[in-house]
């Protein structure tokens, strides 16, 4: 039976629905995390990512490392998905994270094809953040 008809015959199901909802927002979030891990890779990875030159070792350094803590992160999402008690923090840390981003490549702007991709990338986060969100607030508000 699908969500909309078990809402329909019966409110208490409009809750488990939700749940999924969130489940799967957080699975997205996740993947969408983990993609910039095969930076840690090197150098050349990170320029096919980003579309920068990564010649400098201490730049190299700090975005290796980034691709492991977006690895981290997308991680934790992936766990949270299934540990109803981690939700609310990872969909706080994916907004922070996502909206940062977005924030910041907006307000500096120029960035190219490849960042935009990103931006994009994160656009899509976000709209599944927000909606992840809305069901675990919806799912807290009917329990």
């Amino acid at each position: 039976m699908t969500c909309e008809v078990m809402a329909w015959t019966n409110a208490r199901a409009v809750e488990p629905c939700m749940r999924h909802i969130v489940t799967a927002a957080l699975l997205l979030v996740g993947i969408i995390h983990l993609l910039p891990l095969a930076g840690v890779l090197g150098a050349a990875r990170l320029s096919g990512l980003y579309g920068i030159a990564v010649e400098e070792p201490n730049l190299e350094i700090l975005m290796r490392h980034r691709a492991v803590l977006f690895g981290l992160l997308g991680a934790f999402f992936c766990y949270a998905a299934f540990r109803p008690q981690q939700q609310a923090l990872a969909l706080v840390a994916g907004f922070v994270s996502v909206a940062s981003f977005l924030l910041l490549a907006w307000t500096v702007g120029g960035s190219n094809a490849q960042l935009a991709r990103v931006f994009a990338a994160d656009l899509l986060a976000l709209a599944l953040l927000l909606v992840g969100g809305g069901a675990f607030v919806y799912s807290k508000a009917t329990a």
